[in-house]
């Protein structure tokens, strides 16, 4: 047996606010960001009906607001974001339950929608594995469209199984916040729904 492993969604279980919204305002600006979601909004709004696939509205957001940025620019401002925002955003449960778990020695690893981008040095920095959505770079340039999949729902349980061979770990533990959370919830033993929202 391989020990115990914890699975953590990121954004509204660990943090308090969507940190890829809180990217883009800390990469263009509050008004720009608000500016952008007009210019978009019927396609949120089709997402928001059910006529429109997530991953498609999600890579209108990122083309928008990440297309044509140079990737050394642009990972150099996702890890000062990390860096200085990220903490702030951290729940105090979640951070006393990632704390409790490193100490008892559960290995850690954080499984996102949100980009690898900013979320991959937060982890390094905490010693934490993560298996998040990846942007795709183009001649050295974002291109605002997602590598692959976006890691949301079975996605999600489809790159833990990846990555990790379930069955050789005594115990599992999976903290998430939302229906896209719940396919990774059912694989662990000790599951926990919005827990750190109170």
């Amino acid at each position: 047996m391989a020990g115990k492993i914890a699975f953590f969604d990121f954004d509204g279980t660990i943090t308090t606010r969507d940190t890829l919204k809180e990217f883009i305002i800390f990469l263009h600006g509050k008004s720009a960001f608000y500016a952008g979601l007009l210019k978009i909004s019927p396609t949120l709004t089709a997402f928001k009906l059910g006529l429109a696939d997530r991953q498609k509205a999600k890579e209108k957001l990122l083309r928008l607001f990440f297309s044509g940025i140079p990737q050394f620019e642009f990972n150099e401002k996702a890890a000062e974001f990390a860096e200085k925002e990220i903490p702030g955003l951290i729940r105090p449960g979640a951070k006393k339950a990632l704390e409790d778990h490193a100490r008892k020695g559960v290995k850690i690893v954080i499984v996102s929608a949100s980009p690898s981008s900013w979320v991959a040095p937060w982890c390094r920095e905490n010693g934490f594995d993560q298996i998040c959505t990846e942007l795709e770079v183009i001649d050295g340039k974002m291109s605002g469209l997602i590598l692959g999949k976006n890691c949301y729902g079975i996605e999600k349980v489809k790159r833990i199984n990846e990555k990790f061979a379930l069955a050789e770990f005594e115990e599992i533990f999976a903290y998430g916040d939302s229906s896209g959370d719940k396919p990774m919830l059912n694989l662990a033993k000790h599951r926990f729904y919005k827990p750190f929202q109170h």
